[in-house]
């Protein structure tokens, strides 16, 4: 391949402040060995507190986001990037910020005729007293990703997960709890607004928890899943229904749930900041569709140059002054 980003200067943001860290250490470092080999001048910035400076001091043409979790997919960064006036990939402010929030999410996902869980928001302490709902049920932080903070309480529990009112918890007061639906972990990758693929993951732990997803052999990933064809179009037109709804751009990933005995499919969350490592999901369904992973990081950041001005600006067709060189 020639060198598409040859004289581009881009800032990779990496690490970050949440709890998946480590993660985003491994996407940032991944995204960034790509973007040299695309001939751009790579800065690889672990994204502190001080990012609005390091990134005056930079000037980087584009930023591409390879920040998981808290802060660098809620809204927060894309918000410093939006008033540094920089071109940066994937979701913008506001559907970074709704996509983070699951009790929000799940309102416009259904207003948009997605079937998402039922359940809510409870407080933390109340949960931790007493089954809110007959088991079994799934417990987990609302603006939280990777699985992490998850408890799936089955039939027959005496009590509640407790670890969530322990010293130790520090997702929130409130936590989302959901009827538990059995049954296969799917997941959607949409790439420009139209589904990829769909992947069925099938966890060696029994549950896609952190482990599941990111260690080396944590899940076979059966890529295309082999569900029945109505439940497998219905996938994808409903994660590409939930990447519109959200406001999304650039590559997002639904998780699904799908009860192949009942036959029901539900939407459980959109990602907006898709993990890039060895073993993430968005990379193996674009090489499923001849796209490999330097194409596919050589897209992401021609979409965030190719909407003339910072994120929130592109439909407005306004720009922010930032030219790309």
């Amino acid at each position: 391949m020639a060198a598409p980003l040859s004289g581009h200067h881009v800032a990779v943001l990496l690490g970050g402040l949440s709890s998946e860290r480590e993660v985003s250490l491994v996407s940032g470092r991944e995204c960034a060995d790509a973007l040299e080999r695309l001939g751009a001048k790579v800065s690889r910035v672990d994204a502190g507190r001080d990012v609005a400076q390091v990134l005056t001091r930079l000037k980087p043409d584009v930023c591409f986001n390879a920040l998981h979790g808290e802060w660098g997919e809620d809204g927060c960064v894309q918000g410093v990037l939006e008033t540094l006036g920089l071109r940066y990939t994937h979701s913008g402010v506001l559907a970074s910020a709704l996509a983070m929030d699951k009790a929000k999410a799940k309102a416009v996902l259904a207003a948009a005729s997605v079937t998402v869980p039922g359940g809510g928001l409870y407080n933390r302490f109340e949960a931790a007293a007493d089954h809110v709902m007959p088991p079994p049920y799934v417990v987990k932080p609302n603006a939280e990703g990777s699985s992490v903070g998850v408890f799936l309480v089955f039939e027959g529990a005496n009590r509640p997960p407790q670890e969530i009112v322990a010293p130790s918890w520090t997702f929130g007061e409130e936590v989302m709890i959901e009827p538990y639906v059995r049954g296969r972990e799917l997941a959607v990758g949409v790439m420009d607004g139209k589904a990829m693929t769909v992947t069925d993951i099938i966890p060696r732990t029994g549950f896609y928890d952190y482990e599941a997803k990111y260690a080396e052999g944590g899940s076979t990933h059966v890529v295309p899943a082999e569900i029945p064809p109505h439940a497998f179009e219905k996938a994808l037109r409903m994660s590409e229904m939930a990447h519109a709804a959200l406001g999304c751009r650039g590559v997002t990933r639904s998780d699904l749930r799908y009860d192949d005995i009942n036959d029901i499919l539900v939407l459980l969350e959109v990602n907006t900041q898709p993990g890039m490592t060895p073993t993430s999901l968005i990379p193996e369904q674009a090489a499923l569709q001849g796209v490999d992973f330097d194409r596919l990081v050589l897209w992401i950041t021609e979409d965030a140059y190719g909407r003339g001005g910072a994120g929130g600006l592109a439909s407005t067709g306004e720009t922010s002054g930032q030219g790309a060189s």
